[in-house]
């Protein structure tokens, strides 16, 4: 039986089972906390890159932290934006951090975001999931503009204004198919192009400064013959097609529009999606998303060993549910494992195409989506569990409802069946590893 005080994850991140492993963990009773701790966002350099010192992200995002668990049941009740919890993202300056230093951002990288993920994770799902997603965009953004100025000049503006990036990469009849696009990008005098687009989601559009969309790249263009162009709020309106009600991930507001665009050509990123999806997409996709759902886990977690220790002091006896206790730790080691072995193996490849296009990676990277949102799920569960009546109950100090609601979707947001069956192919040809450590 692990002891109560033991930690499962709290404030110290995905990376603590392999680069953070030589750390001490923190003190008992420390760890299931929000960090509170004062942090400033960092000063510019004279270069426009601000200095950051180690520990100091995590810092600044545990004050984000703060405030989103504050507001995370009202957004919750109300299905409404977090805009208490990107109001201090915005005040920590955390919407460039991966930004190059040369364009005004802080150089993050990957680890780095996907901690900040995982804290924000636990204290507001949505709140996790809606920073993930504008990172992935920055990224692919980041990765793939080459040296296109229009781009570059988008990005510093990202830093300078903390702009806010949202996501359109369904359509139609689709769904989630995100390699095929219905729309195609229209081509006009002086380097202007049109775009419009039935995006059956996207996520907090209405609140986002700007939309990262795919699209075929012209009326001649096969479905997979795609481009990711980013628009800025002056360049497209938006026309509601539908609301969003949905049992989880209440905040994220993913509602459908109709996206109609109209900018400067420089606007679409110079390499193919084809490309940008392999390479960046995905890769930044699922291990973000990956790190919101291991947050979420983490937090039924803290719910879970909170109140085993609270029947400990009424009653001096375990609860029935203790046991699902254990299970619950060990699927959340089990899951930050996989993720940051997955994080590592990414930045150590993340800039050799021939590395990233192997049969390997693609399958491996596609497979940590399918495997941490199934043991997310799995924590959650258990940790429901471990409270009984109190974890079910949503006006209990113990209540993982609105955990379970949130963790739910992560099977779905790009279901995992599709998945499976579209590796289905490719694992007959993955050779089984000799080795324990091959």
């Amino acid at each position: 039986m692990v002891l109560p005080g033991d930690a499962p994850g709290g404030p110290e991140g995905l990376r603590y089972h392999v680069s953070h492993a030589a750390r001490l963990p923190p003190a008992p009773g420390k760890a299931n906390q929000v960090m509170s701790t004062e942090a400033e966002p960092p000063a510019p350099t004279p270069c426009g890159a601000p200095a950051r010192a180690a520990g100091e992200l995590r810092g600044r995002a545990a004050q984000v932290a703060s405030v989103a668990a504050k507001h995370a049941l009202a957004v919750d009740n109300a299905s409404r934006f977090p805009s208490e919890a990107f109001k201090a993202v915005k005040a920590q300056r955390l919407l460039g951090i991966q930004v190059p230093t040369t364009l005004g951002g802080e150089g993050a990288g990957i680890g780095e975001l996907a901690d900040v993920c995982y804290q924000l994770g636990q204290a507001c799902a949505s709140t996790g999931m809606i920073f993930a997603m504008h990172q992935i965009k920055a990224a692919c953004i980041a990765r793939h503009m080459g040296d296109n100025a229009t781009l570059q000049a988008m990005l510093r503006r990202v830093c300078a204004e903390q702009l806010l990036l949202a996501s359109s990469t369904t359509e139609g009849q689709g769904g989630g198919n995100i390699r095929s696009s219905e729309a195609p990008i229209e081509y006009h005098a002086g380097g202007r192009i049109t775009l419009e687009r039935r995006a059956s989601v996207i996520s907090y559009g209405a609140y986002a400064d700007g939309i990262v969309t795919t699209a075929r790249r012209a009326a001649d263009a096969a479905a997979s013959d795609q481009v990711l162009v980013a628009f800025l709020t002056g360049d497209y309106t938006l026309s509601r097609l539908q609301g969003w009600d949905a049992l989880g991930m209440r905040g994220t507001c993913s509602e459908g529009y109709t996206l109609k665009a109209s900018a400067d050509a420089a606007q679409i990123l110079p390499e193919p999606y084809e490309t940008i999806h392999a390479r960046t997409m995905v890769p930044f996709a699922h291990l973000l998303w990956g790190s919101v759902w291991s947050g979420i886990a983490a937090g039924a977690v803290v719910r879970a060993q909170g109140f085993v220790r609270n029947a400990l002091r009424l009653s001096g006896q375990l609860p029935p549910g203790a046991p699902q206790c254990t299970r619950a730790v060990a699927s959340l080691r089990t899951l930050r494992g996989m993720l940051s072995t997955a994080l590592e193996r990414y930045a150590q490849c993340m800039n050799d195409p021939q590395a990233l296009a192997s049969l390997e990676f693609q399958t491996m990277i596609t497979l940590v989506k399918v495997e941490a949102s199934e043991l997310a799920a799995a924590t959650v569960m258990s940790a429901m569990r471990v409270c009984g009546l109190a974890g079910y109950r949503n006006d209990s100090e113990f209540s993982v409802g609105r955990h379970l609601r949130d963790v739910l979707s992560a099977p779905i947001m790009i279901n995992n069946d599709r998945i499976l069956a579209s590796l289905a192919p490719s694992v007959l040809l993955s050779p089984v590893p000799s080795s324990l450590r091959d």
